[in-house]
């Protein structure tokens, strides 16, 4: 995908994801999401939203706390949607900008163009979550959802490191996509873990669509769900690297 595609795909999955909650139970729980409800769900995805845009706005290339970012709650909870979709146009403005501006970032990258990228998946997976929360089948363009599951496991090192060092060296894992082309190896070594884009012979195996390895991977859905997955091998050696990389 190309750094335009991110920008706009993010307004759009911002106004998408708005929405679904304009008219919903905010109180009503997210099973994807323990101990949040619609409302924190919102909320957060708005509040990260700003946070994104101040970092793009003030170009600084240190971290900036969320803290320090105005971000205009309503005063009622009930104005929460509309609030998130008032968020849609400043951050495209933000984002709008040379991806390879360099800016703090904490994933590998330090650009601009990362924000992009890591916005739009942002959104998309709690879009999810909100679709999951009201009892709607989750979806997603298989293109989008690719894309996502390459930067999930670029992005991983950066704030599952510890846990992954915890993992068997030797561990290995094979996802492939069923709904169009996408296969990925995920091999642990000590200290870490490496993948590839490739086919290749792994512990465990499993096959779904795009979307639903996309959401494995972020821990919305269980490798042990037959009517998603078809698995193959040792399936204790997924459920270890989900227990250990969950977002």
């Amino acid at each position: 995908m190309e750094h335009a595609e991110y920008v706009a795909g993010v307004s759009e999955e911002i106004v998408r994801f708005a929405g679904l909650v304009a008219n919903a139970d905010l109180d009503a729980p997210v099973p994807s999401c323990p101990e949040w409800d619609l409302g924190k769900l919102t909320r957060h995805s708005g509040t990260v939203h700003r946070w994104i845009a101040h970092i793009l706005r003030s170009g600084s290339t240190e971290r900036v706390s969320p803290r320090e970012v105005d971000l205009g709650l309503p005063t009622q909870r009930t104005g929460l949607p509309a609030w998130l979709a008032a968020g849609a146009s400043p951050l495209r403005a933000a984002l709008a900008t040379d991806p390879n501006r360099p800016v703090w970032t904490w994933g590998p990258g330090g650009t601009a163009g990362w924000w992009a990228r890591r916005a739009l998946h942002e959104t998309t997976v709690h879009r999810m979550d909100a679709q999951l929360a009201l009892g709607l089948e989750p979806e997603l363009s298989p293109t989008v959802a690719y894309d996502g599951i390459e930067e999930f496991l670029t992005n991983l090192p950066a704030v599952a490191a510890d846990n992954i060092k915890g993992l068997p060296a030797g561990d290995s894992l094979h996802l492939h996509a069923t709904d169009g082309p996408g296969e990925w190896t995920i091999q642990l070594a000590d200290g870490g873990f490496t993948w590839n884009s490739e086919h290749g012979k792994a512990a465990v195996a499993l096959r779904g669509t795009l979307v639903d390895l996309l959401l494995l991977l972020y821990g919305r859905r269980r490798p042990h769900d037959g009517d998603r997955f078809e698995a193959f091998g040792d399936l204790a050696v997924a459920d270890r690297w989900l227990a250990a990389t969950q977002l």
